[in-house]
């Protein structure tokens, strides 16, 4: 029975942990978009040449920061 005296804080302390990774992944949004993963990996980029198009067009404009005087 006295390992109770240690096993009880033992067993908050990593439920307090628990609790603190998930905040920390719901504050850094990893629970945002449940979907788009799952669908993301049936995208056969290279068979399918308007998928590699858009592909490079995302690429390209994440690269470039857009001048909002150009207009």
């Amino acid at each position: 029975m006295s390992v109770l005296v240690y096993l009880v804080p033992v067993s908050l302390v990593l439920l307090g942990l628990a609790f603190w990774a998930f905040w920390w992944a719901v504050k850094r949004g990893q629970f945002d978009d449940l979907d788009t993963p799952s669908i993301d990996i049936l995208a056969d980029d290279d068979k399918d040449p308007a998928l590699r198009d858009t592909a490079k067009l995302r690429e390209d404009a994440e690269a470039k920061p857009r001048d909002p005087h150009a207009d």
